[in-house]
């Protein structure tokens, strides 16, 4: 069962309503007493309906959920769709200059103040969750993936794992690395990571990027599983071939 409602983000966009979407697992409405950990997602429009995604083709996460039976709620909003780059504003946690979008100005520390003192206090309050960080996660694709990696460094103490498909490395290299290597990892945190074969050429040096992201990660102590997927691209019929993957790993050992 998904639920959608509107939302507003005051300190991004003001009044301007965006969707909210919810996933409650089955047992949800016949076991009143049980709790569920809670799976946070970016770019929530395209996680459950191929009629809200923005090329008509979304995760299709609840087919994968009732399919699989998997015990978990997942909590998504809808990203800024603004032309003057919205998205990758809101979905960046630091400023940077690309030769096809220009300057962008980094409001990913807006974003995920929003994210945990508004919105998930709101599903902490009216759902049954479990709110503590060991069954708090988060993920996403593209920028909601480099999203992901900074919600689980950045803000270790709320997330405990995090899945981050095809995550945009490319933005500020050296900003993400400091992050990684500066911020306060707890032990047992868990990362998901991967990046298509064939959307490695969409950016100069992709591949060393990844590669040193991912030794970086692993140098902190953070458990991570990493793959590069075989013929994968940059689109959600891709990620949806993914779900099975970070599924297991978030939720491994729980």
């Amino acid at each position: 069962m998904v639920e959608v409602w509107d939302v507003t983000i005051p300190d991004l966009t003001g009044d301007e309503p965006r969707r909210a979407y919810i996933y409650l697992p089955e047992s949800y409405l016949h076991e009143p007493d049980r709790r569920y950990p809670v799976l946070y997602m970016f770019d929530g429009h395209n996680v459950f309906f191929d009629e809200d995604a923005t090329y008509g083709k979304s995760w299709g996460m609840t087919e994968y959920m009732e399919f699989s039976e998997t015990e978990l709620i997942i909590a998504a909003v809808e990203c800024n769709h603004h032309p003057d780059n919205g998205r990758l504003s809101e979905y960046s946690p630091f400023s940077f200059r690309d030769v096809h979008f220009g300057n962008i100005t980094g409001r990913g520390r807006a974003t995920m103040r929003w994210m945990i003192r508004s919105f998930k206090a709101y599903i902490d309050r009216n759902y049954r969750t479990l709110p503590d960080r060991k069954h708090t996660f988060i993920a996403g694709s593209s920028m909601g993936g480099l999203m992901s990696l900074y919600a689980v460094t950045a803000y270790n103490r709320y997330f405990s794992r995090a899945a981050a498909l095809s995550p945009s490395l490319w933005t500020n290299p050296a900003g993400i690395e400091h992050m990684i290597r500066r911020t306060d990892i707890r032990p047992g945190t868990v990362v998901y990571m991967d990046y298509g074969s064939e959307e490695m050429k969409n950016h100069i040096g992709m591949e060393k990027q990844f590669k040193k992201v991912s030794g970086m990660l692993l140098d902190r102590g953070i458990w991570l599983s990493t793959r590069i997927v075989p013929g994968g691209d940059h689109s959600e019929a891709s990620w949806e071939k993914q779900i099975p993957f970070f599924m297991e790993t978030l939720l491994y050992d729980l």
